[in-house]
């Protein structure tokens, strides 16, 4: 249900929710928390969706603030989404125009659930300084995505300058499945630390920065960044040991291959995180991510600038061939898809029809009253009965 308010006010907004509350039921049961969205007009209904499907994981009221055009009279107009057109959340749309759309905070207090936490998401150009930012002060998490922005190493180190607990980056929750699997790979036998590490990315992207830092904060080993091209996100990890390389590579975005000394290649499923995940993922914690402050604000000044590309760095021996790792990922599949085939069993077909000589055998036994071959071996299964000895009293005469 979408219900559409033009040139309203915040008042008549609550108003009409209480209204809808009392003739629908109650919306508000089971919300744990408000997500602010700052966005503009031509982004608001991707993000929107975005935002519904992470309302199935965690109820909440998305109240979405949209800047319109800041010439002409100030004017709000409001819509309301519930039902069917809001996931498993409430959706309140406020498109501000005029002065009002720099005062974005004054429309939305009204509308923040009472006693309940305060998210504020900006999927796309964040404010400069956060710490400064009205809608930022009154979120206890506030979420960006520097890949969005035009520099996403500038966004980086911007952030890294303005931090403030709460604060994180969906370029951080991208890297998580990566984190937990090199982490896994380091975790088992031989045990040996890691001498120095190569992360290959995207030149334009965040995720590589922020994987490569946290690497060379936890590790405290020397760590390069190699260049891949544009678009193509974190390609390789190739952590090196006394045993060996590990070398985790995804080599077509959605699977990788995992190898490391003494132990068989893995193929691995390892696709990208849509928007909807990452933004569900940073909605289950409202603390603060210290592993992610560490890495934001230590970690990056422990970087070096990228000197060589991929292939470069793969015919030096430095990281590993994403031909190689593509070939392998493909036989890794055929052993699979075989080892898969021969571990099937069929069953044996059903016989359409008896043969008329054994059945008429079969009723000649049995009429004759002649056990079945299935009958003794049934008989034969029980275990003995005991007989009953014989009554040998002699029953006494009358009168005796």
């Amino acid at each position: 249900m979408i219900i559409d308010l033009p040139k309203t006010s915040s008042p008549s907004v609550s108003k009409k929710l209480v209204q809808l509350r009392n003739d629908v039921g109650a919306m508000t049961l089971g919300r744990v928390l408000t997500l602010v969205i700052v966005v503009d007009d031509h982004q608001a209904e991707e993000i929107i969706e975005a935002a519904n499907d992470a309302s199935r994981q965690h109820p909440c009221r998305i109240v979405v603030v949209v800047a319109g055009n800041r010439r002409g009279a100030n004017r709000m107009d409001a819509q309301i989404r519930i039902g069917g057109d809001a996931g498993a959340s409430e959706v309140v749309v406020l498109r501000l125009f005029g002065a009002l759309a720099n005062h974005g905070q004054s429309v939305v207090v009204p509308l923040l659930l009472p006693d309940s936490p305060v998210v504020a998401w900006w999927p796309h150009n964040a404010p400069p300084d956060l710490r400064r930012d009205p809608i930022a002060q009154m979120a206890q998490r506030r979420i960006t995505d520097s890949a969005e922005s035009a520099n996403p190493k500038a966004s980086l180190k911007r952030l890294a300058k303005v931090y403030s607990p709460g604060d994180t980056d969906l370029a951080w929750t991208r890297i998580t499945l990566w984190r937990g699997l090199l982490a896994a790979a380091l975790d088992g036998a031989p045990y040996e630390p890691v001498v120095d590490a190569v992360v290959a990315g995207a030149s334009d992207s965040p995720s590589s920065e922020l994987l490569a830092a946290w690497l060379a904060q936890v590790l405290k080993a020397p760590v390069k960044r190699v260049r891949t091209r544009a678009g193509s996100g974190v390609m390789s990890v190739r952590l090196e040991r006394k045993s060996g390389p590990v070398d985790l590579v995804r080599p077509d975005g959605s699977v990788a291959t995992l190898s490391q000394p003494g132990q068989p290649d893995r193929r691995i499923s390892l696709k990208r995180r849509g928007l909807a995940e990452c933004l569900a993922d940073e909605l289950r914690r409202l603390d603060a991510d210290e592993v992610y402050a560490e890495t934001l604000t230590r970690g990056l000044d422990r970087l070096t600038a990228p000197a060589k590309t991929a292939g470069e760095a793969a015919a030096d021996g430095e990281t590993p061939s994403l031909a190689e790792a593509r070939r392998l990922a493909r036989r890794l599949a055929r052993v699979a898809a075989a080892e898969k085939s021969s571990a099937m069993v069929t069953a044996s077909p059903v016989p359409q029809a008896g043969d008329e000589a054994t059945v008429r055998k079969a009723t000649a036994r049995k009429l004759a009253s002649k056990p079945t071959m299935r009958e003794k071996d049934v008989e034969s299964s029980k275990p003995p009965t005991k007989k009953r000895a014989p009554r040998t009293a002699a029953r006494k005469s009358p009168g005796t």
